[in-house]
């Protein structure tokens, strides 16, 4: 066979992308390539979180398979639930508004163009646009795990851990003992809504002993989007509850948006602080079944079940690894083959769930904040071009909307700065404003990628 090579491998993958799905699938059997490269986690490992999304949200779990233990965490990869939609802003600067930001002129051939990269003497209004708006990490959805004698669970109670990522199916499922008792978790985010489900198996919880519970912190432009330490800055309102429903409204300065908890086995839901409500199942138990639905407005409509979330999550993940392209490089005799098979595996559904929303993707995608949560529009090449390629053009195509929507204000960067046309910001949130920054402003590298997106898939 022949040796790996970065032109032998980029031609193969054309041709793939090229071939007829049913020639494809006759050669590969597609199930057990993917799923040969599901990730199992054996212990905790603050690098290595799993997440579960649809690109225009995404949940990211610990070894619960909920975001039970988040500090670990803070040091590696931050637990967050983050959205397209969900942005947060503090209040503007008294009597300040970008337009009093002093640019820093630069000799451009005969002329002189002002760019937004001085900091100094300015320093309050320059970090407030580069820090707002960012992105919201929505809530915390974990488990109250408590011993016998009512003592909270920790990292070290827990043992047998066994969490695995099942690729085809879209389901996280996690497994572990507490005090010698079985705990199972499955977890999956449904396809077309912005709706996490998770099914909990315990004996733990019909003594009262496991519960399911949601915490709701202030926005943060730091990495885990979250801050916990001003319960006072910001508001968690229950706006309605029924006996298998309970809805939030969630207030942070301009911000709002609705959290919904519907569960369809016995539970009773209760608020357990200013920002804190639990789920706990009725004695004789052992099954608690719900899902948790995020939205900018109130939905009135009953929110699918756990069990129908997670077989929309198992239709559509088989449908996207049987379509599109497939490599297979289990016949390699490099040593470097398996390894590329896994990254190519991995990489698909990593950028899927995180990179092929209704905004460009911020560098860590729905992960956690990078860059306050904004995103540089050079990354969204690197994340979202392959789609096409893999034969999923309409991954790209649900977020290049965006920039005909920021065409006006990139028509007068342009314009202010002496230009024709139009000139893509570099880092920004979805309202399309450069933040500063001194490097940011003065570089043209993503404003040619919207031709090569529109090359790409049309």
């Amino acid at each position: 066979m022949q040796k790996l090579t970065r032109r032998f491998f980029i031609q193969g993958l054309a041709a793939a992308g090229a071939a007829p799905v049913a020639w494809s699938r006759d050669l590969i059997d597609r199930e057990r390539l993917v799923t040969r490269h599901n990730p199992v986690i054996t212990a905790l490992d603050p690098f290595a979180p799993l997440s579960v999304g649809n690109g225009e949200i995404a949940f990211t779990a610990d070894i619960t398979g909920l975001q039970t233990f988040t500090a670990p965490y803070e040091s590696g990869i931050p637990l967050c639930t983050q959205s397209q939609w969900g942005w947060h802003s503090f209040p503007a600067l008294p009597g300040k508004t970008a337009a009093d930001l002093i640019l820093e002129e630069y000799q451009t051939g005969s002329r002189t163009v002002g760019y937004a990269t001085r900091r100094e003497g300015q320093e309050e209004l320059y970090n407030w646009l580069r820090e707002n708006p960012h992105r919201l990490n929505l809530g915390r959805i974990r488990l109250d795990i408590r011993h016998r004698n009512g003592e909270a669970v920790q990292t070290g109670d827990l043992s047998h851990i066994r969490q695995t990522l099942d690729l085809w199916s879209g389901l996280l499922k996690s497994r572990f003992q507490v005090d010698g008792e079985e705990i199972s978790v499955t977890t999956a985010c449904h396809p077309r809504q912005d709706l996490l489900a998770f099914v909990v198996d315990s004996p733990l919880l019909s003594d009262g002993r496991l519960a399911l519970a949601v915490d709701f912190p202030h926005g943060s432009p730091r990495m885990n989007a979250a801050d916990w330490s001003h319960p006072d800055h910001h508001r968690s309102e229950i706006v309605s509850q029924s006996a298998r429903r309970l809805e939030i409204t969630r207030v942070l300065d301009e911000t709002e948006y609705t959290a919904g908890i519907a569960w369809d086995t016995d539970a009773t839901a209760a608020r357990e602080g200013a920002h804190s409500f639990s789920l706990r199942a009725k004695p004789g138990t052992n099954i608690l079944s719900a899902v948790v639905r995020f939205s900018e407005q109130a939905e009135r409509a009953e929110p699918p079940s756990a069990d129908a979330t997670i077989a929309a999550s198992r239709a559509h993940w088989a449908s996207f690894w049987s379509s599109g392209a497939a490599v297979e490089l289990a016949g390699s005799t490099d040593q470097r083959a398996q390894e590329l098979e896994r990254r190519l595996i991995l990489s698909q559904y990593l950028t899927a769930i995180q990179c092929s929303g209704s905004l460009p993707p911020q560098e860590t995608g729905l992960t956690c904040n990078s860059w306050y949560g904004k995103f540089h529009l050079e990354m969204h090449l690197w994340h979202s071009a392959h789609f096409p390629l893999w034969g999923r053009p309409a991954l790209l195509e649900r977020s290049l909307d965006w920039y005909r929507s920021i065409l006006p204000a990139a028509r007068e960067r342009a314009r202010d700065q002496g230009y024709r046309g139009a000139r893509w910001p570099k880092m920004s949130g979805p309202e399309g404003r450069d933040s500063p920054s001194p490097i940011g402003p003065l570089l043209v590298w993503q404003q040619p990628h919207p031709i090569v997106y529109a090359e790409l898939c049309y």
